[in-house]
């Protein structure tokens, strides 16, 4: 062997000498564990604790061990809450012992029909999840190029969004409703219905017996077939609702990252937004506007960007339910989730009131990529269609009282004979799916009517 070889090969035995030595530095490396001096609140506070920000940490021993979440320094101090159970039974100088790693995602088909918890957990008694990947929940932030245009209609099943609010691949859209209006009968029937391959569904701050219903009624064995549900109830503490949104958002980007295409519905962005008011008040952020600290606001965009569609891989088209409390559409959550979005569809407690579902305010909801996946015939029927359900909103008042004569308004006479053929087309049985092709050629059909129903109205 000559003298260069034997260098290299010296070389490499060296390299992995002390490889090796370094990784059982690192194995032997003291965890520097703290104790728990208080608790606050929702807050733990612990002295002595070398944690990093977001890491988790196991606190107490035994059963009544409970993992926290680093969410915060005060001096010295190391602030922390709880993840999976709230801090009872928790003792003055219980041990704090970082784990050194954050959650990790589950990943694969394996996942299709599986219903988990915040931690990845199943709890829907169809034993543990096998046949999974596990990645970290850590990923890059997106790069705005990355992104592929929103140029391909998607299909959710529901003719009045389809017609007239038609959704693009990629597209993030907010559904803005109150309490008792229809909300989760109308995911129910996009989970069903949507030419998506693969549903991801975030059940998150919502009564533990809705979270049963929607999964055994609304959802159903063959809309479950093909979805995943991260079940997140209003019972559990806020981080672990936090984190039950952002596991949902990392499983369907592994799903795009596979090249699939993703619905992911969220129920609702609103309970994330108060989990996350919770989280930065124990921390000691400033209330602002409703109690809101600001780190509120600045979550609410770096989830929704999570959702989209990639060049060269798959798509998520997001649907975020947001909580408008009282129906005020100026509260502040829904007015920054407006913002951030590409669309809202807002249901009406009128029309849900009234029996008529989806009760959907064609009026009040828009798309705004629904010129980009529609063509300009569909959009010059749609407008049409808007422009006549307009002039019936701004006089139905008017007409219903008596005090309006026919022939006085011409257009409000055609919005007046168009008005009984418009609500039969908006309404849908729950059980139902109509196509976008059927959609489209019934929104044709309807249009087309418009002048015969105003004869007919006339005469």
């Amino acid at each position: 062997m000559s003298d260069s070889a034997q260098s290299v090969a010296a070389t490499e035995r060296l390299c992995k000498a002390l490889s090796q030595h370094r990784e059982s530095l690192v194995s032997t490396v003291p965890v520097l564990e703290g104790r728990l001096v208080s608790q606050v609140g929702l807050t733990l506070v612990a002295e002595g604790c070398d944690a990093s920000l977001g890491e988790r940490c196991r606190v107490g021993q035994g059963v009544q061990a409970i993992e926290a979440e680093v969410i915060g320094f005060d001096g010295e101090r190391t602030l922390l809450m709880p993840l999976t159970a709230a801090a009872r039974g928790m003792s003055r100088g219980a041990r704090v012992r970082p784990l050194g790693c954050a959650l990790d995602v589950p990943t694969g088909d394996a996942l299709l029909g599986r219903v988990i918890d915040a931690t990845g957990e199943p709890v829907d008694n169809k034993g543990p999840l096998s046949g999974c990947t596990w990645a970290s929940m850590e990923r890059a932030e997106l790069e705005p190029l990355e992104r592929a245009p929103v140029d391909q209609a998607f299909d959710v099943g529901v003719r009045s969004i389809n017609a007239l609010l038609t959704l693009g691949r990629g597209q993030r859209v907010g559904l803005f409703a109150g309490s008792g209006v229809g909300k989760s009968s109308l995911l129910g029937m996009m989970t069903r219905h949507s030419s998506a391959e693969i549903t991801v569904i975030a059940l998150i701050g919502e009564r533990g017996r809705e979270v049963s219903d929607f999964v055994r009624d609304t959802l159903g064995p063959e809309g479950l077939a093909r979805s995943v549900v991260v079940a997140v109830p209003a019972d559990r503490p806020p981080l672990a609702r936090l984190r039950g949104a952002w596991l949902a958002s990392a499983i369907a980007e592994g799903f795009r990252d596979a090249g699939r295409d993703v619905l992911l519905l969220v129920d609702s962005l609103t309970r994330i937004a108060q989990a996350q008011r919770e989280i930065g008040l124990a921390g000691g952020e400033p209330p602002t506007v409703k109690g809101y600290p600001p780190s509120v606001f600045s979550l609410l965009p770096q989830y929704v960007e999570r959702a989209g569609s990639l060049s060269g891989r798959g798509t998520i088209t997001g649907l975020y339910t947001v909580l408008a409390e009282g129906d005020d559409q100026n509260d502040p959550v829904v007015d920054a989730a407006r913002a951030v979005l590409d669309g809202h569809i807002v249901l009406s407690r009128a029309l849900a009131d009234a029996a008529s579902h989806p009760a959907i305010d064609i009026g009040s909801s828009v798309s705004r990529t629904r010129t980009s996946v529609t063509d300009s015939t569909t959009q010059k029927r749609v407008s049409r269609v808007l422009k006549l359900a307009a002039v019936w909103r701004q006089k139905e008042d008017l007409v219903q009282a008596g005090l309006y004569e026919r022939g006085t308004d011409a257009e409000l006479d055609r919005a007046m004979a168009f008005q009984p053929r418009l609500k039969a087309f908006l309404e849908q049985n729950i059980g139902e799916g109509v196509s976008i092709d059927s959609a489209m050629a019934m929104l044709a059909e309807l249009v087309d009517s418009a002048q015969s129903a105003q004869d007919a109205g006339t005469q």
